[in-house]
């Protein structure tokens, strides 16, 4: 059947004619669409043009692929691991494989990416990889041709363009680190139709001012900013690969960012990650000697200062040992030892005085604390007291209230009891006034009970 046959015979099998007529709900004809668009067109590849494109926090990247005449709602999730989805970028033209849908929540007809090829790059990275092998093979990568930088470099030739950033950014570190530094610039347009050859042949004229001007360089910097593929591609051209290989002058490539490798990168005998590097190597030589000499100034002023410091304490030490051995050292001596005795000596004196005032305002508090008057009173009224109570107790006042005592007359020891006396002993009666003498002549031992 022809397709045009089918194709109405399809229509007519959406919408049935009057008689036949079967009402459709929203849904059931989106998902008729979706069956339709999937089954008859499928998988497709389409190019044009990003825009709109929202990535968002699940991983699905949703865009709008559009050229002079309509535009494709795209999406691309998360699990196609085999899609490019670092080569999306806003405005970035691109071929994408996809299958064409439908969107049933919003009846919109839309792309599901599978893969995705920037316009252009895949041919220039095909284009890349054959050079760098051919020129590999050639042998212009070898490192055993590769020259080392001269260490101290007093004239650098820089092939760039005037407008560029890179330009000023070599510069203002070479400001920096080796202000002396010569610079002649060999300027060409680092992008676009003709920068290659321009490129080399500003190599090419540097060698040649080197060896016919008396003007002598000591190595060439290539350079540029960082940029896309396609800004890049003047410095992956084979005319500056040989330029680079056949100059008589070491050459150091900085062509774009770190990430960034070009032919010419691999072929220079240094290859610097940006310009700003390029230049921080270049100087590393005479930057480094300035940080050695600023040390070594350093250092030998501190080995001055030390040797003085030295030879100072030397001429003290022999000061010291004149002094000590000096006359006047040991009578300076001597009056000092004498000023330490007399010091010492009115120390002791103050001393002993102090502590003789200690002691005796120590007695007076203890005198005025004890009250020595009331104490000899009280003593007094003490002793009289006693001493009535003593007269009491005395013979004599017993022998006043007439009483008597008989002692032996020879030993004096009282007579208590008439049983002890014996005929013929001669006592002694003390009496309150005087004293009796008698003899016994018989002994009456009775006693009163």
């Amino acid at each position: 059947m022809p397709r045009s046959a089918k194709s109405q015979w399809e229509f007519a099998e959406l919408f049935p004619a009057a008689e036949t007529r079967q009402v459709l709900s929203v849904s059931e004809l989106t998902t008729q669409v979706k069956r339709l668009l999937e089954k008859q067109i499928g998988s497709v590849w389409v190019t044009g043009e990003i825009s709109n494109l929202r990535l968002q926090p699940s991983g699905h990247a949703y865009f709008t692929l559009k050229d002079a005449g309509a535009q494709l709602s795209c999406v691309l999730f998360r699990g196609e691991a085999a899609a490019n989805r670092d080569a999306l970028a806003e405005g970035r033209k691109v071929n994408l494989r996809g299958d064409v849908t439908v969107y049933e929540a919003r009846g919109q007809y839309q792309l599901r990416v599978m893969e995705v090829e920037p316009v252009g790059i895949g041919a220039l990275q095909a284009a890349f990889e054959k050079l760098k092998q051919k020129l590999n093979a050639e042998g212009l990568f070898a490192t055993e041709r590769k020259r080392p930088l001269p260490r101290f470099p007093e004239r650098i030739g820089i092939v760039t363009s005037t407008a560029a950033a890179a330009l000023q950014d070599v510069l203002h570190v070479i400001e920096r680190r080796h202000r002396g530094l010569e610079i002649f610039l060999a300027p060409s347009r680092v992008q676009g139709d003709g920068a290659a050859a321009e490129i080399a042949e500003a190599i090419r004229m540097l060698n040649d001012f080197s060896a016919n001007s008396g003007g002598k360089l000591d190595l060439i910097l290539v350079t540029r900013g960082g940029g896309s593929l396609e800004d890049l591609w003047a410095f992956n051209e084979e005319a500056v690969a040989r330029a680079i290989f056949e100059s008589v002058l070491p050459v150091v490539s900085a062509v774009g960012h770190e990430i960034d490798f070009t032919i010419a990168d691999f072929v220079a005998d240094v290859r610097a990650a940006t310009p700003s590097a390029a230049a921080e190597i270049i100087t590393e030589g005479f930057f480094s000697s300035r940080g050695f000499v600023g040390e070594s100034l350093a250092w030998l002023f501190r080995r001055v200062r030390q040797r003085v410091e030295e030879d100072r304490e030397s001429l003290d030490a022999l000061r010291s040992r004149l002094a000590r051995v000096h006359p006047r050292r040991s009578l300076e001596e001597q009056a000092q030892r004498l000023d330490e005795l007399h010091v010492s000596l009115l120390r002791g004196a103050r001393s002993q005085l102090r502590a003789s005032q200690s002691a005796w305002q120590l007695v007076r508090q203890r005198l005025l604390h004890l009250r020595p008057a009331r104490q000899l009173k009280q003593h007094r009224e003490r002793l009289a007291s006693l001493n009535a109570r003593l007269r009491l107790l005395s013979p004599e006042n017993v022998l006043a209230r007439g009483y008597s005592i008989t002692m032996d007359a020879k030993t004096g020891e009282p007579i208590r009891n008439a049983r002890k006396v014996k005929a013929g002993q001669r006592l002694r009666t003390k009496l309150q006034v005087g004293e009796v003498l008698s003899l016994t002549e018989t002994v009456n031992t009775q006693v009163k009970r």
